[in-house]
Order: C-alpha cells, then structure tokens, then sequence
C-alpha cells in the first residue's frame, strides 16, 4: 500500500497535474478532495470529465465516473466484494476504493488516452427495434455502422504508418548519400566535357552518339515487344488447346455418361456434405465454443501460483479416484439389458467414430487432391517460364495489389466482427450474473423483513398459492374445451370415414388392374435391363482399352514437342552468345578508340580505376576518423561524468527538501501538544 501511495504522489507531481504532494499531505486529503482529484486525472484522459464535483450532484459524479472507468475496463480489486459497496465507496470518496483507481489510471494513462478516444467513436448507440422498422432510421443506423467500420480500418491503417515509417536520422543519412553521389557524378561529367573538348568535330560526334543510343534503345523496345508478342501469342494457342482437349472431354464425359451415375454422384456428394454441416462442423464448434469459453475463464481469474496448481492437481486426482469407484460400482450392479444396452452403445460408438475417421480422410483425400492440382498447376506455369514468362502489366499488378487490399480489409473485419461478438458474449455474461446476484439479494432482503414482521415464508406460499390456482383455471378451461372438441371431432371422424369408403370403392378396382400390369412391365424391364448390362460392359472394356491407346500417344507427342521446343531455345541462346562475342572481338580489334571504347572490357577498367579512387578516399576518411576517435570519446565521457554530478545534486536537493517538509510537520505537531 506505501509503494502504490509513492507512486502516486510522484506521478501527480510530474507534468501535467504538478500537484506538488508528498506522503503526508496526500493521505490527510478529505475525500470531497480525493474525488476531485479523480475527476481531474479521468478528465486528463478524458476532456469532457474535466468538470468541477461542486457544480454537480454526487450520483451524478459517481455514475459520470463509473461510465468511463467501465469504457476503460476497469475491474475492482478484490478487497471491494460487491459492485455496490465499490459504487458507495466511490460516491463518499472511501481510501481504500479510491487509491487503487488513481494507481491503475496513472500506470497506463497513454493507453486509456487512446482508448478513450476510440470510444467517443465506437461506443455504439443501441437503437430500439421498434424504431428500426422505419426505412430512414434504418438507412441512417446502416450508414452509421459503416462509418464505424471504416474509422476502425483507418485508425489500424494509421497506427501501422505510425509504427513502420522511417526516422528522420535515416532520412537524412539517405540525403546526404545522394548528395554525395551527386557531387561524385558532377566532377565526373566536368572530367569527360573537358576530355571530350580536346577532338575535333565533338560536337557532331556528340549528336551521332546520341542518335545511336536512341536507336539502340528502340531497337531493344521493338525487341522486347516483339519477344512479348512471341510468348503472348504463344500463350494463347496453349490456351487453345487446352480448351479445345477440355472441350473433348467435356463432350465424351457427357456423351459416356448415364444419368444413373450423375445422380448418384451427386447423392454421395450431398450426403457428405450433409453430414459435415449437420454433424461434423457443429460438434467442432461446439468443442472450439467450449475451449474458447475456458480459455477466457482462464485469462479472466487471476494468476496462479505454484501452489494453487497443486492443489486443483490434487483435487483431479480425489475426482478421477472418486469416477473409477463409481464405475466400478455400476459395473458389479450390471442386469443383462443394461449389459445389451452397453454392447449396443459400444457398437453405435465404434460406428460413429469410424464414420468421423473416413469423413476426415476423404476431407484430407480432397485437400490433398486440391494441393496437388495446384501443384501441377505451378508446375505448367514453370514450363511456360522456360520457354518465356508471362509478366504482369503495371495496370494487372495494380488490379492485383488492390483485390489484395480488399480481401485483407474483409478478413479484417470479420476477424473485428467476432472480437465484438465475443466481448459483447462476456459483457452479457456479467450482466447476467450481476442480475442474479441482485435478485438473490433482493430475496434475501424480502426473507429478512419477512421474519422481523413474523411472517417467514409469506412471500413463497403467496407466490404457490397464485400459481397453483392459475393452473387449476386452466386444467379446468382445457378440460371443459377438450370435451366439446373431441364430441365433435368423432361426429366429423365418421362423416369423413363414410364418405372416403364411398369415394375409394371404384379406385380400389381400377388399382387391382395396375397392379397386374405393373408386375408384367416390371418383368419386361428386369429382362432388358440384364441385356443393356452385359452389352455396356462389352462396349466399356472396348472403350478403356483404347483410352489408354490414345492417351500413351499424347503422351508421347507430348514429350515430343517438350524436347523440340527445348532444343529451339538452347540453339537460340548459343546464337545469341555467338553473336555477342563476335561483336565484342570486332570492338576490341578495332582500330578506332570510338568503337574500342564501347567494348566491355575498357568499360570494366574504367569501373575499376573509378573504385579505386573511390577507395582511396574512403582510407583517407578512414584515417581523419580514427585520429579524432581518441579526443571525441574523451570528451563524452566528460559529458556524462557532468550528467552524472548534475543528477546526484538533483537528488540531494529533493531529499533535502523532503527532510525539511517532515521537520516542519513535526515542529507544528510539537507546538499543537505544548499549547494543549
């Protein structure tokens, strides 16, 4: 309690409250005092609660207080048991519920900063139903949770500029870089205008250069294009042919395939599908619900010790002793049914779990499946790349970049949705419970009056008394309302039976004739149908027979071009090469040290003389660094020699100061007894 005291002392003393408090005159406060103090703390988070408590009411004050400190999730310790003993507290100003309300504000006061600020705009207005039937206050409470959700994408947004922009230091590193670079290629150029000054004619040679590299620049621009509609014409015939072989497909799968197997395709597909929704997914949620709930069970009760762990342990183990006792007893009193009754359960469990073991081995046989299409499918588009890839545009990769955004933002505020839900879950749970609580005192405070006046138990049987008539109203009503429906009923019962005897007689003779022909066709059919079988048979191996023909063939056609188109391109990178090195030797060979400059090897000596004067500069500042080392870390540790004395003074001035505040209060105290 002296540490959280301290504490709080130092933090009002400090910006922005300076409050200049010390231990004694902090705690001889009165609580109007302490209150007000609250209210200034609550109103630096919050500027609307900056109000003086003089001007208001104290249930006003207490209900203002409240409301914020329950936006700022603020729990009672534990020493205040009861909510409304915390709200008494509060309203007269008690220590004891006051301090650790300062302390936890004044701990976290940035975080409650921010998260008061987010709640002037994400505290909903609950709107009544009865008011959402109208079509403007419905369109308005609509546009209004829109704004909300996208104030919370923008603050997220904003937050995460916050956290990942660049600091001014490496900014300025990264100006002066280029500056420097600037500098470096500036005295280059002046070195090549005065080289260049010295030929005749540099002016027109100048001109001629610049027409020539503007060529070449085209001519690689039409090469490019021309490559790009290389591969995007290539790519667009294999498209073709997969569409036209899927067409085929397509074509024989319908022409083969019999309504029979479709439906019952699809009868097996909606079956699993079924009992995924209606069995599997739920019992999943159920057990993820569960978990869940515990799991914030857990974060909500306070840490646990060592011991605390051993003795839930301990308390398993007495309930898991106390669980085999018991099944050991309903064991040895085992009848004969209740043993069939056992087997059978046995056996609808083994069949149960079997049934969920397949369900998720055909669920993972079609993820593997999916997986192993997408594989095959990167595995077509590294194919495409060796022959050439296809690039994304600018304009493509926008699109692609933005559809991205649109999905994260999506998952994002799903993923917001359910943080709603489930905090609003626990905010109905606490509700829930603080109800009960509240009607469990209620009674008990009904019980207590009840005894003082003599009349214990008067409530209760009143309460059974009113109940047990109202019943006994009903059973009469119902009885007296079922007797006039059931004489009724019987009268209609024997009108309808008469008539439907009448009515049936002649279709009963005409469905004695059906029946017989229907037992003829239905003979005629079982002996077509062996028919078809046998010849679909014959007709199926035929079929699967020359399927494996034809697709051996592909296959091999397949390999085939792969081979031909993969020789094409090597014989067209060894050209390519051949053609480089030519010109390369044509450069080097040359006489004229316009085209021997162009070759890659003057360019490379260049480079390298360049890195080398370049590195010679770098020693030379290597050199000025090293020898102004010495003095420059001789004078920062001055400096924080210097820091160090300044801070000691510091702290002996402020201990001085305290020590002279306790003397001064003894000395008063001292004069109150000698003029007592």
């Amino acid at each position: 309690m002296g540490d959280q005291i301290q504490f709080i002392v130092e933090k009002l003393n400090q910006e922005p409250f300076r409050k200049n408090y010390n231990l004694i005159s902090f705690d001889s406060l009165e609580s109007l005092q302490l209150l007000q103090l609250l209210s200034d703390v609550l109103g630096e988070i919050d500027p609307k609660h900056a109000v003086d408590i003089r001007e208001e009411l104290p249930e006003q004050t207490a209900k203002r207080m409240l409301n914020l400190l329950g936006i700022l999730k603020y729990k009672p310790p534990g020493t205040v048991s009861d909510l409304s003993a915390f709200r008494q507290g509060l309203v007269t100003g008690s220590k004891p519920v006051i301090h650790p309300v300062l302390h936890w504000l004044l701990q976290r006061t940035s975080e409650l900063k921010k998260r008061a600020y987010l709640a002037r705009f994400l505290v909903k207005l609950e709107v009544p139903a009865e008011f959402l039937q109208d079509d403007t206050v419905a369109d308005f409470n609509k546009q209004y949770e829109e704004l909300m959700e996208a104030f919370k994408n923008l603050h997220k947004e904003h937050e995460q500029l916050k956290i990942s922009g660049l600091s001014t230091a490496e900014i300025r590193r990264d100006i002066s870089a280029m500056e420097e670079e600037k500098d470096q290629l500036a005295k280059r150029v002046e070195r090549l205008k005065k080289r260049v000054e010295t030929v005749q004619n540099h002016q027109r040679m100048l001109e001629i250069a610049r027409q020539l590299r503007l060529e070449k620049e085209r001519e690689e621009s039409l090469a490019q294009q021309k490559q790009e509609q290389k591969s995007q014409l290539f790519h667009a015939e294999q498209r073709l042919q997969r569409a036209q072989v899927q067409l085929k497909e397509m074509q024989h799968v319908v022409a083969d395939s019999k309504p029979e197997s479709l439906m019952k395709k699809l009868e097996e597909e909606i079956n699993f599908n079924s009992y995924l929704v209606t069995e599997k997914i739920p019992r999943e949620m159920e057990s993820k619900k569960t978990s869940v709930y515990f799991l914030q069970k857990v974060v909500t009760e306070p840490a646990m010790t060592q011991a605390d762990v051993t003795a839930l342990e301990r308390e398993i183990n007495e309930v898991n002793a106390q669980m085999n006792q018991l099944i050991e007893k309903r064991m040895m009193k085992y009848e004969p049914t209740d043993s069939k009754f056992s087997m059978y359960r046995q056996q609808a469990s083994i069949i149960s779990r079997k049934k969920e073991a397949k369900a998720e081995e055909l669920q993972a046989a079609k993820e593997e499946m999916s997986s192993l299409e997408r594989q095959v499918q990167q595995k077509s588009s590294q194919a495409h790349e060796l022959e050439g890839s296809e690039v994304l545009t600018e304009d493509e990769f926008k699109q692609y970049v933005n559809k991205l955004r649109s999905k994260n933002t999506f998952y994002k505020k799903k993923r917001q949705e359910i943080a709603e839900i489930t905090a609003e879950y626990g905010i109905l749970q606490r509700t829930e419970e603080l109800l009960r609580q509240r009607h469990e005192a209620i009674q008990q405070q009904l019980q207590a009056i009840e005894e003082k006046k003599g009349i214990s138990g008067y409530s209760y049987t009143q309460e059974e008394l009113e109940r047990v008539s109202a019943v006994k109203s009903e059973m009469d009503e119902v009885k007296g309302q079922t007797l006039d429906n059931m004489s009724e009923m019987v009268k209609k019962l024997n009108a309808m039976v008469a008539e439907k005897k009448a009515s049936l007689a002649p279709v009963i003779k005409e469905l004695r004739q059906l029946r017989q022909s229907c037992q003829e066709l239905t003979q005629e059919r079982d002996e077509k149908k062996i028919q078809y079988d046998s010849c679909a048979a014959g007709l199926e191996t035929n079929r699967s027979a020359l399927e494996q023909e034809v697709k051996g063939l592909l296959e091999e056609c397949a390999q085939e071009e792969s081979n031909y188109r993969y020789i094409n391109c090597m014989k067209r990178t060894l050209e390519i090469q051949l053609q480089r090195a030519k010109e390369e030797m044509k450069a080097y060979v040359s006489p004229d040290p316009q085209e021997r400059r162009r070759a890659v090897r003057e360019q490379y000596t260049r480079i390298i003389l360049e890195q080398e004067n370049l590195g010679k500069k770098l020693r030379e500042k290597q050199k000025v660094v090293r020898e102004s080392h010495g003095p420059n870390m001789k004078q920062m540790k001055m400096w924080q020699d210097f820091e160090q004395l300044m801070e000691c003074k510091r702290e002996c001035f402020l201990k001085q100061q305290n020590q002279a505040a306790i003397g001064q209060v003894i000395q008063e105290g001292g004069k109150d007894r000698l003029v007592l």
